[in-house]
């Protein structure tokens, strides 16, 4: 657990390098702490609680990055759902200070705090869970689908650079359901949609 500003921001992990969580751009990736859905197939299930048992600290993941000015493209926030915090906008600030561009992954189940975080980030991944109607089933909270759409909207709305894509688990989201989430998205004018393949790796046991 550690401070930033006012607030606190829980890191359950924390990735030195990747070149996959922001299409074309090498990067470190911060994993924050906690989530308010409950998606099946969630490969992070350890970051779900709002509290971890292995948090990192704050003060030791700046230092790092301070080492890797000039390596490093930029800095994603991932999660877990990194919104669920408040201190997400003091935590991108300081590592905005470092040069750094900042990349974002969100569900958007807090419209309201994405759109504060919006003119801090360059490029958000956003997941689309289902089609918006069918949210429910998918997160297993009521509501869910109302609050991805608004966050969608914001998105679109923002001109932040993005990609949207949603996970595959056959399971869960058969041709019919995965037409539907397209029609959605193609109302909006988006064509461009990145369907992920499901990786049974990590999730909880049924």
């Amino acid at each position: 657990m550690t401070e930033t500003g006012t607030e606190r921001f829980r890191v359950g992990g924390f990735e030195s390098l990747s070149f996959c969580d922001w299409p074309g751009e090498i990067v470190a990736t911060v994993f924050a702490q906690g989530c308010p859905w409950d998606c099946p197939y969630c490969h992070n299930p350890h970051l779900l609680p709002a509290i971890g048992s292995n948090e990192l600290d704050w003060t030791d993941l700046l230092g790092f990055l301070e080492t890797r000015r000039g390596l490093l493209d930029g800095v994603v926030f991932s999660g877990g759902e990194p919104t669920l915090q408040r201190g997400l906008g003091a935590a991108i600030a300081n590592i905005r200070t470092m040069g750094y561009r900042i990349g974002l992954h969100s569900g958007g189940p807090y419209p309201q705090r994405l759109a504060a975080i919006l003119p801090l980030v360059d490029w958000v991944g956003f997941d689309i869970k289902a089609a918006f109607t069918d949210y429910d089933r998918i997160t297993r909270v009521p509501g869910s689908g109302l609050k991805a759409r608004k966050s969608l909207e914001l998105v679109l709305e923002s001109g932040v650079d993005y990609e949207l894509r949603t996970t595959i688990d056959p399971s869960l989201l058969d041709d019919k359901a995965v037409a539907m989430i397209g029609a959605e998205l193609a109302a909006y004018g988006i064509v461009s949609h990145k369907l992920q393949k499901y990786r049974p790796i990590g999730i909880r046991a049924a």
